[in-house]
């Protein structure tokens, strides 16, 4: 009898054994070191600049309102799969069930959507704030930088709504070997039992259109800041204009870049080690890089970390004296 495509028979397989890094012991401890330092510098970073927006007066604007949702979105996109990397990296089992996989597919790529739409509307903000100047204050409003955010985090998490469903309902019946760290996209439907064409076209043309018409905005958006800001008379204000728009487009570069040479080149879904290494720079490199880029080159954001720490600093005599 032939099984239909939405008929889930995924009961055979509970659970699915992630080969991550197979390796010697020796190796694989040094590389548990390796991504549990960058993961903690990732939320130590992150965290870092969600606090100096939250205390600093001067960084309430659109901008960084913007800019502390986008770091705690990295805590959660980094959060979605290295813990689990990391215990399975010290586990023998290395196993995650069946709803822990979809549900780990779900809220990884979910993540990766709503980057997608907050790098949008950073370059929605500064195209605003350098080619409409005047405009910016009544344009972006703090109900609409409000209404941006929530869009964002609410159309990642739809986007791949149907995906995830779609995926729950592919059947499983062996084998249940990933040879991934996580539950990506590709090896997952390559453990099918049978062809899967309405899900496969499904989750492509969906990852397609996140990833092409997001990235097509933000190139012109940035096109025509670019040409607004060399119109600009040398000075104070152009080179600050180009310090924080290079900021966010190294960021965007970092991500698509990777995005698109894991999801769109050809050859790479062929090679699981180029998978894995190009899957790791987008979910650890990129977020752990994030926080670097946006204070290295941002003196208001500079100046606010400095506060931040200063203040942290003097408090922990404090609490070490009582």
């Amino acid at each position: 009898m032939r099984l239909s495509e939405t008929h889930n028979i995924s009961g055979t397989v509970r659970e699915f054994i992630l080969l991550g890094f197979p390796c010697r012991r020796e190796i694989q401890i040094l590389l548990f070191v390796l991504f549990s330092m960058i993961y903690t510098l990732t939320i130590v970073g992150n965290t870092s600049i969600i606090c100096a927006v939250w205390s600093s007066r001067q960084l309430h604007t659109p901008m960084y309102f913007l800019l502390a949702n986008f770091s705690f979105l990295e805590m959660c996109y980094v959060s979605s799969d290295v813990p689990k990397l990391l215990a399975n990296i010290l586990s023998q089992k290395k196993t995650i069930s069946f709803a822990g996989c979809i549900l780990q597919f779900y809220f990884f790529f979910s993540m990766c959507a709503s980057e997608g739409y907050f790098l949008s509307a950073m370059a929605f903000d500064r195209y605003l704030a350098i080619c409409r100047p005047l405009h910016y204050p009544t344009i972006m409003t703090q109900s609409l930088c409000a209404k941006l955010v929530f869009f964002c985090w609410l159309g990642g998490f739809l986007s791949i709504l149907v995906p995830a469903i779609l995926m729950s309902k592919v059947p499983f019946c062996g084998p249940n070997i990933i040879d991934h760290f996580f539950c990506d996209l590709g090896p997952l439907l390559a453990l099918s039992c049978v062809p899967v064409p309405k899900t496969t076209l499904t989750c492509a043309t969906v990852s397609s259109l996140i990833i092409f018409i997001t990235f097509l905005y933000i190139l012109a958006s940035y096109t025509r800041v670019l040409k607004a800001v060399l119109k600009v008379p040398a000075g104070t204000g152009r080179n600050k204009a180009f310090s924080t728009c290079a900021s966010h487009f190294v960021v965007v570069s970092l991500f698509y870049g990777s995005v698109m040479v894991m999801y769109v080149s050809p050859g790479s879904k062929n090679q699981p080690g180029m998978r894995k290494f190009v899957t790791l720079f987008y979910c650890m490199a990129t977020p752990f890089f994030n926080p670097l880029i946006y204070s290295l080159r941002n003196k208001d954001m500079k100046d606010a970390l400095k506060k931040v720490l200063s203040g942290l600093s003097q408090d922990f005599p404090k609490g070490h004296e009582k």
